[in-house]
């Protein structure tokens, strides 16, 4: 008798059915185990990076006076300020610090302190992943260390204080998340404080 035959002949006992149906679940059942993790596994990491790369809400702007504003929103912690500040432990960064620190934690959005071009966007030298904005009259800004792949600008675009240009970081000669707030006038590295201070916008 054939395979044929006695599966119709087992069809037509309640015993034979009933291990059939059994068998099709058994079969269902492992397909269903082995296809799932091939199925979840592609879709939670896609979500993991969709998450990671989502830009951060901007829904706190920094204090603007004029056309210029401050380039961190909120309250933030005063790091290496401007002139002589050694670090210790960290034996590449530099005891004569040519900018201000401003640290919020990482991600935290970085704002244009004012109106100008973009003239760097991307790697740049120590400052990693930076943003230089050219504000005319010979004064230039720097916004040093910021997360790879979170620029919102790009070189030649226009800019106005409180427009973002991405996410704090420690890229580049870091040695932790923080905004390297750097101003120079006529290609020389000047003190921020006294030029913020200026346009009244203090810092710590």
């Amino acid at each position: 008798m054939g395979a044929p035959v006695i599966a119709a002949a087992a069809l037509n006992t309640r015993t034979g059915r009933k291990i059939l149906v059994g068998a099709l679940l058994v079969f269902l059942l492992g397909t269903g185990f082995i296809l799932t993790p091939l199925i979840a596994i592609p879709f939670a990491i896609s979500g993991a990076s969709a998450t990671a790369n989502q830009p951060v809400s901007d829904t706190e702007l920094p204090a603007v006076s004029g056309e210029w504003g401050y380039p961190l929103a909120g309250d933030y912690s005063k790091g290496r300020g401007f002139g002589y500040h050694p670090v210790e432990g960290c034996s590449y960064c530099k005891s004569d610090h040519r900018g201000y620190d401003m640290d919020q934690p990482c991600g935290a959005t970085v704002f244009a302190a004012g109106p100008g071009r973009v003239t760097v966007a991307g790697a740049y030298f120590d400052y990693g992943n930076a943003v230089v904005i050219d504000h005319g009259g010979g004064v230039i800004t720097i916004y040093g260390h910021m997360q790879w792949e979170s620029l919102r600008v790009g070189v030649g675009d226009e800019v106005s204080a409180g427009t973002p240009l991405g996410a704090e970081g420690s890229t580049g000669r870091s040695s932790g998340c923080h905004l390297h707030f750097e101003v120079r006038d006529s290609g020389v590295r000047i003190d921020p404080e006294p030029f913020m201070a200026n346009l009244g916008l203090p810092l710590k």
